[in-house]
Formats: structure tokens, sequence, C-alpha cells
């Protein structure tokens, strides 16, 4: 291999590895270990010269030899060719497809090279973060993303944490003196200043502190604990420190797509770090997708703003759409019908409660409407003086209670949302509501003690309810909730149970 115009010659070694298909082009491959990874991987088997032919300008080195040194990438390909073609090099040129790594932001070609990076070491994290879900420690929901847990930290590589960016958490390490010989790794300046004067350097030795910024992965892997207060008081017996208060967490809730790089990543530092698993529970919820089912995009034009969504259909609308269509690790295709139909939901609610508080309840005062607080479950003795309509639905109320509460528990999020729904719109407003009329009105046979049982009824299903409900739908179930009878505040007022809103 000529190196240039010098006339200086490079010997390239052949070798044979598998890695190579025999059935493409001429089955043999070009190998250049200081700018592709699989390359630099073959290259570390056989003990290759790892050569770097580039500047991170994307121009070529002076290892190109003065033919092509300083040329841009692009030109010294085409002149490298028309080179090949001079000297008789060239045997056949054929069309060929690759795959171009471009960058995200700007669209430009990225040309990997080799370059000296920060690592962590991460087998021995790696093997408690395993042992964590293995052992039972942590568990996964959905149960099947183990396999992807084992997979990734089974087989795990040493973990490259530097960042060449403007932003970040610079790498705690400092440079002793004005090369980059010898460095030292510390919390701050004071404590690099300090393991230098005790490893035999001057007090004032120059201490630079590496450019490059962590890896954001790594940055937010530190999470759960660095929030709440360690490394300060990891050593404190105060039980009230927010971090003996907060840490561990119990559930953490994300994408299933980002499992190893941030879930695994907090997991492996909060055990490394703390001795302690940092949740006991990761909940996957999918990924929102379009209403075919395809991955939203830009270039393909069918992204949903979700402000818009919400200044259309409205917060709680969206919300219970997007929680209730969820099954863990399942995506979710965001049909806009579907949140049509939950925002006629809202207005439902609204109805039913603008009915119980507008009508049913229009002519009481004072401690008639305290008297209809809800302060805990109807028991059975009362239960059992009812007439059959109203046993039927305080029963159906508190099945869907204890429902609801297990799903919820065993994060079945969208079947218990579902549940709450189909109890209040059918069984509660379309039915219950209907039969209290006979026995609000004295027109349908109803007053007297017949309306004071069934004022009782409206209000304790509604709130009940409106309790159920509020985690999938918080605006509106607050806001109806506050219109509510309760109890009397301090002063002696009575909180609720407004004539209409």
């Amino acid at each position: 291999s000529d190196d240039g115009e010098s006339g200086s010659m490079r010997s390239i070694p052949i070798i044979a590895d598998e890695y190579v298909d025999m059935e493409f082009g001429t089955g043999a491959l070009k190998i250049t270990p200081g700018h592709d990874p699989n390359d630099y991987d073959i290259g570390k088997r056989f003990d290759l010269d790892i050569l770097n032919v580039m500047n991170k300008d994307a121009t070529m080195n002076a290892a190109c030899g003065s033919r092509y040194e300083g040329l841009d990438r692009f030109d010294a390909r085409t002149k490298l060719w028309g080179d090949m073609e001079e000297a008789g090099l060239v045997i056949k040129v054929e069309p060929h497809t690759q795959r171009v790594p471009r960058s995200q932001r700007g669209g430009e070609i990225i040309e990997p090279m080799v370059s000296k990076q920060w690592f962590v070491k991460t087998e021995g994290m790696g093997a408690k973060a395993l042992e964590a879900v293995k052992g039972g420690e942590i568990e996964i929901v959905p149960k099947r993303f183990e396999k992807v847990w084992y997979g990734w930290l089974t087989d795990i590589r040493d973990w490259c944490i530097s960042r060449q960016l403007w932003w970040g958490h610079r790498i705690p390490v400092w440079y002793v003196g004005d090369t980059n010989d010898e460095y030292i790794v510390a919390r701050n300046e004071d404590e690099a200043r300090t393991k230098a004067t005790e490893a035999g350097h001057p007090a004032d030795v120059n201490l630079r502190q590496e450019d490059d910024v962590l890896d954001t992965w790594f940055s937010s892997g530190l999470w759960p604990f660095a929030t709440v207060g360690w490394p300060q008081d990891e050593e404190s017996a105060d039980p009230n420190t927010d971090l003996a208060r907060f840490y561990p967490g119990t559930c953490l809730e994300t994408g299933y797509d980002i499992l190893f790089f941030w879930v695994a990543r907090m997991v492996m530092l909060g055990i490394e770090l703390t001795d302690k698993s940092p949740f006991s529970v990761i909940y996957l919820h999918g990924l929102v997708r379009a209403a075919d089912g395809s991955k939203m995009s830009k270039t393909k034009g069918n992204v949903v703003d979700p402000l818009d969504t919400v200044a259309e259909y409205g917060a709680d609308s969206l919300r219970y759409s997007l929680v209730t269509g969820v099954t863990p690790g399942q995506d979710i295709p965001l049909n806009m019908e579907k949140i049509a139909a939950n925002k006629a939901f809202a207005n439902k609610l609204w109805n039913a409660c603008k009915f119980v508080t507008g009508n049913a309840l229009k002519d009481l005062e004072g401690e008639e409407l305290e008297a209809l607080a809800v302060n805990g479950p109807i028991g059975m003795e009362e239960l059992e003086g009812l007439a059959l309509p109203e046993r039927y639905i305080i029963s159906k109320c508190h099945e869907l209670v204890g429902s609801v509460t297990k799903d919820i528990e065993s994060y079945q999020l969208g079947a218990a949302g579902s549940k709450i729904y189909e109890f209040l719109w059918d069984q509660y407003a379309d039915w219950y509501i209907e039969i209290s009329k006979t026995r609000l009105y004295e027109g349908f046979g109803g007053g007297g003690e017949d309306a004071k049982t069934a004022q009782r009824v409206l209000v304790y299903i509604l709130d009940t309810s409106m309790r159920l409900l509020h985690p999938y739908m918080p605006y509106v179930t607050e806001q109806l909730w506050h219109h509510l009878p309760r109890q009397s505040r301090l002063d002696g007022g009575v909180a609720g149970g407004g004539h209409g809103h």
C-alpha cells in the first residue's frame, strides 16, 4: 500500500474470519479497525494496528499520505477512486446500497473513529442488577420483559460514559500538571487537590478538570437517590432526611423501550452506590402510536400534538384514553374517536352530578346536606333496610371498589378504569338515576323517607365513584366532588353541597 506521493509502502496483512460473508461480492473484505465498530472487534482479535486516518473535522490526516492529507473526506474518496482507475486497479463497478449512519439533528453522515473515552466497568454492577430480578427483589410488569432484562445484563459490556457535549455533568476527573498522563478521580476540586498533595505533588499544582460530560443515561441513572440527598445524607442516622424517607421508592413506571438504557442503569447504580434497589416494581407501558398502529413520524405526517388534543377534547379525556387503552408492555394506538367518546363520558359525569346537586338536593340546606356526607362505607345493617334497587346499586358499587382495588394493586390499570366507566354510565347514570326519580318526586309516587333514601344513595354512589375515577380523570372529578356534601369545616360551615355548577 503506497502511503502517498512519498512512495513509502505500508504492508496490509491478510486474515481469515467468520465475520466475512463469502457469498457477497468477491468474498474478500477490507478491515478498518480505526473506523468501524465491527472491524475494531476483528482487529482486537487479530492484534491489528488501530490506524486513524481522519481528523475530527472529517478531513484526512497525515496517515493517508501527502497526496490525500488535508482533503475533505468526500473529495479524498473521489480522488482515491480516480487514482485507482488511473493505475489500472479497478476491475468492475457495481452499484450497492449501504446503511449509512446520519446525525439525527443535522443529517450529516457520521464517520466512526477511535478516540479516548471514559468507561465504567459494568460486569459487577450488571450481575447485582440481574440477581435483583432473579431473586425477586424487583418485579417487572409484565413478566415477559424479564427475558429482555436477562439478555442485556448477562452479556454486558463496559459502559462508555463520556460525551463531547457542552451541556451535562462534567466527568469528575482532574488531570495533574500540564499533561493527561496522570489524573485523579474526586467528588470536587478540593478533594482532588487533597489527593494530589497526598501523592506528593505541591499544593499549587495545576489541576484541570476533564471537559467531557457524563452520558445522559449515567446522569439520569443517579436520579432515584441523588435527588433526595445522596451523597450528603448517606451516613446520617436521622430518619427524617429525604433520603431516609423517600429512598428506595416502590414503583417505577416507564416505557419498555428504555428498560436497559435507563431502568437497568438506575438499578445498577442504585445497588452499587447505596446497597439498595431503587424500587421494587418496574411497570412498563407501551408506546403511543398512530390509530393504524404505525409509529408516529413527522415524515409520515401522522404525529398527534397532545396540546391540540387537550384543547379539543380536554386533558381528562386524553389521559383516560391512554391509561385505559393500555395493557402493560403493549403499544397504544391513539384513536381520536375513542378520545371523543371519553369526552362524552366526562360530560355524562357532569350531567349526573348536576342532577344530584341541582335537582335531588336542591331543597336541602345546612345540617340536612351535612348528614349526606360520605364518611365511610354503608354497613350491612343499613343496607338490609333498603329497597331492592338501592341494595342492588350499593352492592354493585362495593363490588366495583373491591375489583378496582385488586386491579390497581396488580397493575391492571386499563381494566380498572374501564370497569369504573361501565358502572357509572350503565348502572348509575342510565339506570339508578332514573329509578331515583320515582323516589324523589311526589308526582312519581315518591317523597318523604323514600326521597331521603334516594338522596343518600345518589350522593354515596357518586362520591365513591369520583374517588375511584380520580386517578384517571383528576380534573373533572376534583371539580365535581367539591359540589357534593361533606362534613363541616372547623368554622362550622358546610363544605360542599352547591345547588348547581
